[in-house]
């Protein structure tokens, strides 16, 4: 009898990148410098680094980006978006000049990959893991960016996304978060939310 053949795993990873936020762009880069000296003011703490934060998820010889942005104007164009939801208040995001997507996207790029700090962040290289990221793409709640409306004292932003999908995946991640003396906005909210998620569905269903 001959032995059985070896069970052959794709390779599989799932990538964080670390961008400076406003990379590429002066003026969003400002303003976020000016928000974040405000913030630490009010919260007597030294001013930090803004980061925003992209996934990159392999799967064989599929690969995927995966991040928050703002609806782009212009003619449509498939970025693979799973999800939209709203910027600022449900009102607003009638309007998609006031609306962000969720990007699922096949052999896409991430905009200027090439300021990310401290270079790519491999958390884990399990396929479970990176099939369960791109599952739950699609699922992410649809919160209104730039708002709490879960009450986890931060509001939710692109961070929320990448901190949700990687607690919600199953990694662990008390080792996971922005580079050193940097903030990642709407990093915790993601993880809270996750956390509630999480807590919901491993609790006991009650006999009728």
């Amino acid at each position: 009898m001959s032995p059985p053949k070896p069970t052959h795993t794709p390779p599989a990873d799932v990538t964080l990148y670390w961008l400076p936020l406003g990379a590429g762009g002066h003026c969003i880069r400002l303003n976020g410098r000016i928000f974040e000296a405000l913030q630490a003011r009010h919260q007597h703490r030294p001013v930090r680094d803004l980061y925003h934060s992209a996934l990159q998820v392999r799967l064989g010889a599929q690969r995927f980006v995966i991040e928050m942005t703002p609806v782009p104007g212009g003619p449509a164009t498939d970025h693979g978006v799973v999800r939209e939801g709203p910027v600022g208040s449900r009102l607003l995001g009638r309007s998609p000049l006031f609306r962000y997507e969720v990007r699922r996207w096949r052999d896409g790029t991430i905009p200027d990959l090439a300021e990310a700090v401290t270079g790519p962040h491999v958390v884990s290289a399990d396929a479970t893991r990176a099939r369960e990221v791109l599952r739950l793409a699609p699922l992410v709640p649809a919160l209104v960016w730039g708002r709490d409306e879960s009450r986890t004292g931060e509001m939710w932003k692109s961070n929320s996304l990448t901190a949700w999908l990687l607690a919600g995946s199953g990694h662990r991640m008390e080792a996971v978060g922005p580079p050193a003396h940097g903030r990642a906005p709407g990093w915790h909210a993601g993880l809270a939310v996750a956390a509630r998620r999480n807590a919901a569905a491993i609790l006991p269903t009650c006999p009728g």
